[in-house]
C-alpha cells in the first residue's frame, strides 16, 4: 500500500448536485438478487484494502459512520477452503453491520465453497474482487487479469450466487489498458450473470493507482447495467466525492486510500449527504488521538505484529506539521508501544505548538 497523495484540486463546487440527485443519494440503497437483499442506509462505503481494513480499522471509520458497509481485506478463497481454520483476516464482530467479506480467485468452484464459509462467519454480502492490479495476483489469474478472461468471470459470479443466499457484488476496473478498456460489455456480463452491485474504479489495471480516475466510465457503466454502481478511484475529499457523484450519477461512492491515516472521510461524506451540512474537519490533535486508538487497537488485536503494521498507519497520521517528517521515520520503526506512544505525545505537543 502507497503512501495516498494529496487531493487534486476540483472545479466543481457542492452545489453541482441536483435537487434529485440530492434526494437519491439520501435514500436507502437496496442491493438485491432474487429474494437476496440488503439495503444500506449510507451511499458511503469504506473499500477493502489489503493489510488495512482489518477490524480495527472497521471499528475506527464506523465510529464515525456507523450506517456505512465496510469490507474486509481481500481473502484468497483457496487459502480459505484449504485452512483448518478461518483465516483473521475474516473476523467479523457480532454487531458489526453492514460488513461485506470480500474474495480472489480464479476458479469459481473455489470461490463458491469459500463464500459459503464467509456467510458462516456473518458476511451480509460477498463481495468479488476483478480489480486488484498487484502482479502477484493477476500473474495467477486473480483480481484485475479477469477483465481479459470474461467467461471466467461470468462462471465465478454464477458460482457465488448459486451458492449463497446474500447478495453478490463485484468490484473491477475500467479495463486492462487504455486500448483495453472493455468495461461496458464486462459490466453487463456481470449483471447477467447475478451480480447484484458494481463498484467500479475509474483506471485501467496499467494505471494502477497513478493519473486520474476516468469517471466518465462510470457514468457509461451506470447507463449501461440497471444493478446499482459505486464510484471508486479518487475520493479522497468531500468535494471530490461531490463531484464525482455529479459526474457519474452513480448510486454512491467507495472511499480507498483517502481513509489512510484519516478515517473521518467516509463519515464526512456520509453527513453531508445526510444533512446537507460539512461536518468539522477534526483538528490535528484530535487526529492524532485517533492515531493513538488505533495503534493501541491493533497491540490489543494482533500483538507485536500488529506493533509492525502499525508502523505505516502511524505514518499516515502524523503530518502537518513542523517537525513531522522527523516523527514519521521514528514512528516507522518503532519496536514497542511504549516506543509509539511517546512518539505519538511529542507528535501532539508539536501539533499544538503549531496551532498555537
Amino acid at each position: 500500500m502507497s503512501t495516498p497523495t494529496s487531493p487534486q484540486p476540483l472545479d466543481l463546487p457542492a452545489s453541482t448536485l441536483s435537487d434529485a440527485d440530492r434526494q437519491r443519494l439520501n435514500s436507502p440503497l437496496t442491493i438485491s438478487s432474487g429474494n437476496k437483499t440488503v439495503q444500506l442506509h449510507s451511499r458511503v462505503l469504506q473499500a477493502p484494502l489489503s493489510g488495512v481494513t482489518d477490524l480495527v480499522f472497521r471499528r475506527l471509520v464506523r465510529r464515525y459512520a456507523p450506517q456505512s458497509m465496510m469490507y474486509t481485506e481481500m481473502v484468497h478463497a483457496s487459502g480459505i477452503c484449504s485452512a483448518r481454520k478461518m483465516d483473521k483476516v475474516m473476523d467479523i464482530d457480532p454487531d458489526e453491520r453492514p460488513i461485506s467479506i470480500q474474495l480472489f480467485d480464479c476458479r469459481p468452484d473455489f470461490m463458491a465453497e469459500a463464500a459459503e464459509k464467509a456467510v458462516a462467519e456473518g458476511a451480509d454480502t460477498i463481495d468479488i474482487n476483478m480489480g486488484c492490479p498487484v502482479n502477484k495476483i493477476t500473474k495467477k489469474g486473480g483480481g484485475s487479469s479477469l477483465l481479459r478472461q470474461p467467461e471466467v468471470a461470468e462462471a465465478i459470479v454464477q458460482a457465488v450466487v448459486d451458492a449463497v443466499d446474500i447478495p453478490v457484488s463485484v468490484k473491477t476496473r475500467i479495463g486492462w489498458s487504455d486500448d483495453e478498456i472493455n468495461i461496458l460489455d464486462f459490466a453487463q456480463r456481470l449483471e447477467d450473470s447475478g451480480a447484484a452491485m458494481l463498484t467500479i474504479h475509474g483506471r485501467t489495471r496499467s494505471q494502477g493507482y497513478n493519473g486520474p480516475a476516468k469517471w466518465n466510465w462510470i457514468r457509461k457503466v451506470k447507463e449501461t447495467v440497471s444493478v446499482p454502481v459505486i464510484a471508486n478511484g479518487d475520493i479522497n475529499s468531500l468535494d471530490a466525492a461531490i463531484a464525482c457523484l455529479s459526474q457519474t450519477g452513480a448510486d454512491g461512492v467507495m472511499c480507498s486510500r483517502g481513509t489512510l491515516g484519516y478515517p473521518f472521510l467516509v463519515g464526512e461524506i456520509d453527513h453531508w449527504l445526510q444533512t446537507g451540512e460539512r461536518r468539522p474537519a477534526p483538528s490535528l490533535p484530535e487526529q492524532l488521538i485517533c492515531a493513538r486508538d488505533h495503534l493501541q487497537g491493533l497491540w490489543d488485536y494482533k500483538g507485536q505484529r500488529g506493533l509492525f503494521q502499525a508502523r505505516k498507519h502511524m505514518t499516515w497520521y502524523v503530518k502537518g506539521f513542523p517537525g513531522s517528517a522527523d516523527l514519521r521515520q521514528q514512528l516507522s520503526r518503532m519496536n514497542s508501544l511504549e516506543e509509539g506512544l511517546a512518539l505519538l505525545d511529542q507528535a501532539d505537543s508539536l501539533a499544538l505548538a503549531a496551532i498555537a
